[in-house]
Order: C-alpha cells, then structure tokens, then sequence
C-alpha cells in the first residue's frame, strides 16, 4: 500500500492559495468606496435621504406607527429597532460602503447606502 501524506508543493500551492484569498479580500474591504447617503424606503418609495456623515436617528413610520428606528452614528448605518418578529435586520451589522442595504421584509423598509455616481458605459445603457 502507498503512503499518501503532505509533500513539499502541496503546502506551496496551499499557501499561494490562502495569499490569493488574503488578496482579493483586502481588495474588496478597502478599495469599495465609502458612501454619501443614506436612503430609506417603504415599498420601493423613497420616504427618507439622509447624510451619512451627519449622527442621526429615524423613525420610518407606516400608517402613523413607528416600524423601524435607523441610527446613523460614526459614518455607520443600523437598524436599532423594528416591530417585526424576527428582528433579522436588528441583529444585521452597521452598513458603511457604497451598495450594502439592510432589508426588512415583514415591514417592507430597505436601508442603503449611495455613494457617488459612476459613469456607465454606452454597453449598460
């Protein structure tokens, strides 16, 4: 019976591998930008704008009850409270980048971020 076991270019190709993972994760963490605003919706309905540099708590009120309370604090976006029953977008972690959203589906309220516009090729057009 052959011994299989660990050789010298198994731990090479492991360890480029992991630098290459190290990479890309860098990559994708530092170079998203940060975004400008902040913008909340009820049922695809803009109902708030708000700077993202500036601390701030909202209230996002359907049919004059507060569902959800969105806290933007150190350039950081959360939910802090909601009246859904799994409270998925409560324990969701604070958002900053440009693209990330935070989704309550009970209540129908997206949370995203904008950053600034980016030109778009005549292809995407």
């Amino acid at each position: 019976m052959k011994k299989i076991g660990v050789k010298k270019g198994d731990i090479i190709v492991l360890a480029a591998l992991l630098c290459i993972a190290a990479l890309i994760f860098c990559a994708l963490h530092f170079l998203v930008p940060g975004g400008d605003n902040v913008r909340i919706e009820v049922a695809s309905k803009t109902v708030a704008t708000l700077p993202l540099d500036e601390d701030t708590i909202y209230n996002v009120e359907i049919d004059s009850t507060i569902t959800n309370t969105v806290e933007i604090k150190n350039k950081k976006v959360s939910v802090i409270s909601a009246d859904c029953p799994d409270k998925i977008c409560v324990n969701h972690r604070a958002i900053s980048k440009s693209g990330e959203s935070i989704i309550c589906l009970p209540n129908k309220v997206v949370v995203s971020i904008e950053g600034e516009k980016t030109e778009v090729d005549g292809e995407a057009r």
